[in-house]
């Protein structure tokens, strides 16, 4: 039973880790952008909500995968 606790956690540590990086990658290059353009302002929060969707994506993909059973351990 407190393995199946584990796992779980485990699992969700690993989804939110995941919109986690999403959403850094997001707000750096949005800030690449608004560096370059002159209007950090605007381009911060562009690429924070593009971040923040792209680990929405990742995240949903990643339990797609583990109810599969199609693990990448081998």
């Amino acid at each position: 039973m407190n393995e199946n606790k584990n796992n779980k956690n485990k699992k969700n540590g690993n989804n939110s880790s995941r919109l986690a990086i999403g959403m850094c990658i997001g707000i750096s290059i949005g800030t690449a952008i608004g560096v370059a353009t002159h209007n950090i302002g605007l381009w911060m929060p562009i690429g924070l909500s593009v971040g923040l969707c792209l680990g929405l994506v990742l995240r949903h993909n990643s339990e797609n995968d583990n109810e599969d059973g199609t693990d990448d351990k081998q």
